[in-house]
C-alpha cells in the first residue's frame, strides 16, 4: 500500500518560511508525478505546485515567485519551500502523488499569523 507521509509544517509570522516534506513508501517514485495541495478551512482543496518525473515544475499563480518544490529521488521525497508566507497560505497542506490514480497524504498544518 502507497505511503505518503507529511511533516515540517507548524506556526509561522507572516513573511516566515516554512518547508514542509513529503516521504514517499511503497511506490516507483521515480515514475510518479508528486504534488502539493491546500484545503484552507471552508474552501475545497486547490493545487499549489506539482513536479514531474522529469522534474518539470507547475505553479498555482498565487505561489509563483514564493514556492519552490523539489523532489529527491534517491531519498522518495518531495519538499516545498515556501517563503513570504501570509495569512491566506494557512490551511492543511496534502501531498500528492499520481501514477495510474492519485494517492494522499494525511497533510500538514501550515499556520500563518499576521
Amino acid at each position: 500500500q502507497v505511503q505518503l507521509v507529511e511533516s515540517g509544517g507548524g506556526l509561522v509570522q507572516a513573511g516566515g518560511s516554512l518547508r514542509p516534506s513529503c516521504a514517499a513508501a511503497r511506490i516507483s517514485f521515480n515514475f510518479y508525478r508528486m504534488g502539493w495541495y491546500r484545503q484552507a478551512p471552508g474552501k475545497q482543496r486547490e493545487l499549489v505546485a506539482q513536479i514531474n518525473s522529469s522534474g518539470y515544475t507547475n505553479y498555482a499563480e498565487f505561489v509563483k515567485g514564493r514556492f519552490t518544490i523539489s523532489r529527491d529521488n534517491a531519498r522518495n521525497s518531495v519538499s516545498l519551500q515556501m517563503n513570504n508566507l501570509n495569512p491566506e497560505d494557512t490551511a492543511v497542506y496534502y501531498c500528492n502523488g499520481w501514477y495510474d490514480r492519485p494517492y494522499w497524504g494525511r497533510g500538514t498544518l501550515v499556520t500563518v499569523s499576521s
